[in-house]
């Protein structure tokens, strides 16, 4: 029996016994089926420390590793969608507003880890539930430009009843800034002369978020 099939059969009888560099064996294997994907497992794993650094990382730093082609950034590209909107799934499945905590998760998952600055919006009806998640904004490692009149075109456009806003910070700290804190505001005043509630804005890191409406600024 070959080594990736006594994996295969681990994964059946008995899966959390899997290290994570022996499941990215088995994902790297469904693209190579036809090398040795161990020595590349293990390099993912050291490079990004963690499963979930290796699913999230983007297409730029995969390129950097020695073996990782464009059919492997393909697949990869899957993986990060997959595990974004599952991720998401609690938001989806549930009233959104429930609390921050949950809008949150998957604002991490689907942003937290970017080494550029996205702006997203969360479009609600009036209970609350999930409309769409679309981004409306990519900047730079520190800034992003985002026009309020183009998200609230956004929620004309789905017919919500309000939105959260979420970005991350690149550089760890999800403390807002002064500019945040400003576009935040004229989002929130143009948002209610239209009638639209501004629920939340998030800034999210890798492993943290800042609510604005936890901190009383909305």
């Amino acid at each position: 029996m070959g080594h990736r099939q006594r994996l295969r059969e681990k994964l059946t009888i008995e899966p959390k016994a899997l290290a994570d560099y022996e499941l990215l064996e088995l994902l790297l294997g469904q693209v190579l089926p036809r090398r040795d994907t161990k020595p590349l497992a293990k390099e993912l794993a050291a490079r990004f420390g963690s499963l979930r650094g290796v699913i999230q990382a983007t297409p730029e730093d995969l390129r950097e590793v020695s073996g990782f082609g464009e059919a492997l950034c393909g697949h990869w590209a899957l993986l990060r969608e997959v595990f974004a909107r599952v991720s998401e799934a609690p938001v989806r499945e549930r009233q959104v507003f429930s609390g921050p905590e949950v809008v949150a998760e998957a604002a991490r998952a689907r942003i937290g880890h970017l080494k550029v600055e996205e702006f997203w919006v969360a479009l609600v009806d009036n209970k609350n539930r999930l409309m769409t998640w679309e981004r409306v904004g990519r900047g730079t490692v520190d800034q992003t430009t985002v026009y309020p009149r183009e998200v609230l075109a956004l929620a004309l456009k789905h017919s919500a009843a309000g939105l959260i806003l979420a970005h991350n910070h690149p550089g760890g700290d999800p403390k807002p800034s002064q500019a945040d804190l400003d576009l935040t505001r004229r989002i929130r005043r143009s948002a209610e002369e239209l009638g639209l509630r501004v629920l939340d804005h998030l800034v999210v890191t890798e492993g943290a978020h800042f609510s604005f409406q936890e901190a009383g600024f909305l």
